[in-house]
């Protein structure tokens, strides 16, 4: 299998509730027996299909780490699995380390082939609705635009933040959690981030309905990836797979997508992103 040297791959927004994305993760292989794999969130919405998805990986690839996405934190009234907020998020934690997958709960992995070592580190962070669009300067204000335009993420009717009040609260917790945790990590162990969310704003600001930059992130991320060491930042959610640089640091978006949106891109749908052995920067 390949040439031997391990791999850190990387993908994300699997949405395997489409059966052409349930093929793709049928045919995702490693290229060697001690490739890792991140998965960046949206697996799907059924705890089922997650499960399906996630363990076909686990057999497959010598690490799997995952971050959840907005998706597999949605409450489907069809879903046998009825938990919402943060008892759903502990379920899918669960069922993870049943299977041998790391999460944003356990500690951070270190990736020690080449490029290593680095911490690699799953977040959940969700958002909290600051990136507001252009003409808003307040949450309300922002919602009620989108509202307007008709651009509202459907986490507002299935993404529950139970116990928390509201999806903001819970996102704030979260962070201040997390950003304890990175500061605790050795100051000389440079880090892989891989969040559902982009950590900064810059690549939300090509979306076609800037109206629904509002559930893609947090402003209090804004440097982590300087501050944390980054070699490189992953995530998905926006459905626009591309490589940027910022403040010298690769981010990567690795989504898959639906259908709809793979169908028109060059290339084969699911291939996996290499983070390391890392890319030539930019010129």
């Amino acid at each position: 299998m390949g040439d031997g040297t391990a791999n850190l791959f990387a993908i994300s927004d699997l949405h395997v509730g489409h059966e052409e994305n349930r093929r793709i993760v049928e045919d995702l292989r490693p290229e060697s027996d001690a490739d890792w794999l991140l998965v960046a969130g949206d697996v799907g919405e059924f705890v089922a299909d997650i499960e399906w998805a996630l363990r076909t990986l686990s057999e497959r690839f010598a690490t799997v780490v995952w971050a959840p996405g907005n998706h597999e934190l949605w409450t489907p009234p069809q879903d046998p699995v009825q938990l919402r907020g943060e008892a759903r998020y502990h379920h899918l934690v669960q069922l993870c380390r049943r299977l041998g997958i790391v999460t944003p709960e356990d500690p951070y992995p270190i990736w020690r082939g080449e490029g290593g070592p680095v911490a690699v580190v799953p977040l959940f962070l969700l958002y909290d609705y600051t990136y507001f669009p252009a003409g808003t300067a307040t949450k309300e204000a922002a919602l009620a635009r989108a509202y307007d335009a008709g651009v509202v993420c459907t986490d507002e009717f299935l993404l529950h933040p139970d116990p928390y009040p509201t999806r903001d609260a819970w996102s704030r917790a979260r962070v201040e959690t997390t950003e304890r945790r990175l500061a605790e990590l050795s100051p000389d162990l440079p880090t892989v981030l891989v969040s559902h969310w982009p950590l900064v704003r810059d690549p939300t600001r090509v979306l076609h309905h800037p109206e629904f930059a509002l559930w893609c992130g947090t402003e209090r991320t804004a440097r982590w990836h300087v501050r944390f060491r980054a070699t490189a930042a992953v995530y998905g959610h926006l459905h626009i797979p591309r490589t940027m640089w910022i403040d010298g640091v690769r981010f990567e978006e690795v989504s898959v997508g639906y259908p709809r949106e793979w169908r028109r891109r060059d290339g084969t749908p699911g291939r996996l992103c290499r983070i390391l052995p890392t890319k030539a920067g930019p010129e």
